[in-house]
């Protein structure tokens, strides 16, 4: 029997410590909704509170919705995700890469061997007129030109400026750039803008009336009664608040939904639930199977489906993503096997709110609420070739992000975005990046690869693949 009161006194004293603007939680299972409820509030002066009906940016958990859409079409008959990118995108040509080989498939699990790059964060400087940061005014000087239609993301894509990461199927690297595609993909076999799709096949069967993919969030204001959020940044220790939310116009299914802790809950829960919502089926159970079923093995290490992230934790299934844009962190995550979902959305950038929802799967699965999800352990024995990891790596998205691997007494660290951390191993080519200061937490986790006869050739920092250079 999950107690409340707790789990409510665990996660505002975790809201406390993290020293959050606001945060909204949700946790809806076979019963209902069973647990929701804000900490904090939604504006700088501190006058409205947040709930699990406050508005917010969801960001890349907007990912799983546009794949879901997806899945429909195709048990539908109207896509295949064997189906070559080059049917939808003729211009899309990527050197090295015959245009057969790249499938629908390889985009939605991120295996397309597109590397990390520009166009995502380019689209936000040129398109979000609000904001005027150095890190805004540095987008804006390097970016060719507006990155505001898909066209322009197919083209950049096929001039090949960056080194493929491998053919396709061969690693797993975040592209949002794939994703952009995806979008696209889902207007021409529906007929109708993703938007449209959304709206009429998930948002509305569900009861999600306070969810929307927008760009500018006029429709998420409209929505939200007043009940919305601003948009926080820490500088300097200081919190400042917006309203200008980040427009990316050919990234819209892959960031742009905006929606509440208790729309998201429910839409994770319908998932775990095999597309069933309040008793009715209201999605084809066969698409929720093509997205995160038995097509994708669950282990330990997470692995990505259809877009969510699958994981086997204490026996059970789980399912999740996260997003980070200005002004939002955001988690949500399913218990497959047991018929929960679950969301935590955050008004500040750059923070992790998984703790929140790992609280919540705590509380479903009688587990002492502080329990860590964290799949990677020191190994207790070092490892054996430092030197082929040593070396510098570099990667491409947004301002350009150098990992400095290097051997210190002996031991392996790194430094990266002017931060210096140890690495911890874990077995295998998997590191754990850790401030020297505070070892038992875990910052970034890390996993190199080889060929043979040679040094690591790159490094996954978190979700993205970093290639090695010479200076």
């Amino acid at each position: 029997m999950m107690d409340f009161e707790i789990l409510d006194q665990y996660l505002g004293e975790l809201y406390e410590k993290m020293e959050l603007p606001g945060v909204s939680v949700c946790l809806a299972g076979p019963e209902g909704v069973v647990f929701e409820k804000g900490y904090g509030f939604a504006d700088g002066e501190q006058k409205r509170k947040v709930d699990a009906q406050t508005v917010y940016g969801v960001a890349s958990m907007s990912k799983s919705m546009t794949t879901l859409c997806l899945c429909m079409l195709a048990v539908e008959g109207n896509v295949s995700f064997d189906d070559p990118v080059a049917r939808y995108f003729p211009r899309l040509h990527i050197p090295g890469v015959p245009d057969e080989a790249l499938t629908l498939h390889h985009l939605a699990t991120h295996t397309s061997g597109i590397p990390p790059m520009e166009p995502l964060e380019w689209s936000i400087a040129m398109n979000t007129s609000q904001r005027d940061s150095e890190w805004i005014k540095e987008m804006r000087r390097t970016a060719p030109n507006k990155m505001e239609t898909i066209d322009q993301i197919v083209d950049y894509i096929s001039l090949g400026k960056y080194p493929q990461l491998g053919q396709p199927g061969e690693y797993m690297s975040y592209s949002n750039e794939g994703y952009a595609l995806l979008c696209y993909v889902v207007d021409q076999a529906a007929g109708m803008p993703l938007e449209r799709f959304l709206k009429e096949r998930v948002f509305e069967p569900l009861g999600m009336k306070r969810s929307v993919l927008d760009l500018d969030g006029q429709e998420a204001i409209r929505l939200s009664g007043g009940n919305i959020t601003s948009l926080f940044e820490r500088e300097e220790g200081k919190l400042y608040a917006d309203d200008a939310w980040s427009i990316l116009p050919p990234f819209r299914g892959c960031a742009q939904v905006k929606s509440t802790a208790r729309d998201m809950a429910v839409y994770y829960r319908c998932l775990a639930n095999g597309g069933r919502h309040e008793g009715e089926q209201v999605i084809d159970p066969r698409a929720v199977e093509l997205m995160i079923g038995r097509g994708f093995a669950a282990r330990k290490k997470p692995g990505y489906c259809y877009g969510l992230y699958k994981r086997e934790f204490h026996g059970q299934v789980i399912c999740e993503h996260g997003g980070a844009l200005h002004g939002v962190s955001s988690y949500g995550a399913l218990l497959k096997d047991m018929g929960y979902g679950l969301s935590a959305l955050c008004n500040l950038s750059d923070v992790e709110t998984n703790g929140f929802g790992w609280a919540m799967m705590n509380a479903v699965m009688d587990l002492p609420l502080a329990t860590s999800h964290r799949w990677q352990r020191p190994a207790e024995r070092p490892f054996s070739a430092p030197e082929m990891l040593a070396g510098s790596f570099l990667a491409h998205e947004g301002v350009p992000s150098l990992a400095k691997v290097y051997i210190k007494d002996g031991k392996l660290c790194m430094e990266k975005d002017k931060s210096e951390y140890a690495l911890i191993y874990a077995g295998n080519l998997h590191f754990m990046a850790v401030d020297p200061a505070a070892p038992d937490e875990l910052k970034i986790s890390m996993e190199f690869y080889l060929r043979q006869g040679g040094p690591a050739w790159a490094v996954k920092c978190g979700s993205r693949i970093y290639q090695r250079v010479e200076k």
